[in-house]
């Protein structure tokens, strides 16, 4: 059962890096040279859209499929594997929670208003805490898939 999870953990936080990564290397790059209105409206239609279902099964399962080879005693042999990947993935979830959830709705309250302000208190900061939690997430998939 628990090589179940672990493939389930390699699988999910795959995709789910693999997103982030998109992101950070193509989705950000090709916002980045539209016009202040542009920018900010995709974004918020982005923002709106990601966390649909099935954002939310690999969000979920970034956590929820390593944690049960860590908690079973299935896991000891790469117990030290899966206690770094989860560690990173959890770190990637509280950047997301605390830092570009925040920043996406100020963007979204700020429809309507000056799109040079939002994007100005918007972008940059998105970007580095961006890049944290992909490095994070592809951290995690690398421990994950020696472990697996």
């Amino acid at each position: 059962m628990a090589s179940l999870f672990l493939t389930l953990a390699v699988i999910t936080t795959g995709l789910y890096a693999g997103f982030l990564l998109t992101f950070l290397i193509a989705v950000m790059p090709g916002l980045a040279v539209l016009p202040d209105g542009g920018f900010t409206a995709a974004m918020r239609r982005f923002n709106e859209k990601v966390p649909g279902p099935a954002f939310l099964v690999l969000f979920l399962g970034v956590i929820a499929f390593p944690a049960v080879p860590v908690f079973t005693e299935a896991g000891e042999d790469t117990w030290p594997l899966l206690i770094a990947a989860l560690a990173c993935a959890v770190a990637s979830h509280l950047i997301t929670i605390a830092g570009n959830i925040p920043l996406n709705n100020a963007l979204a309250a700020s429809e309507g208003g000056d799109d040079t302000e939002a994007r100005t208190a918007f972008e940059t900061r998105w970007n580095a805490l961006h890049r944290v939690r992909t490095v994070l997430s592809l951290a995690a998939f690398a421990l994950l898939a020696v472990a697996a």
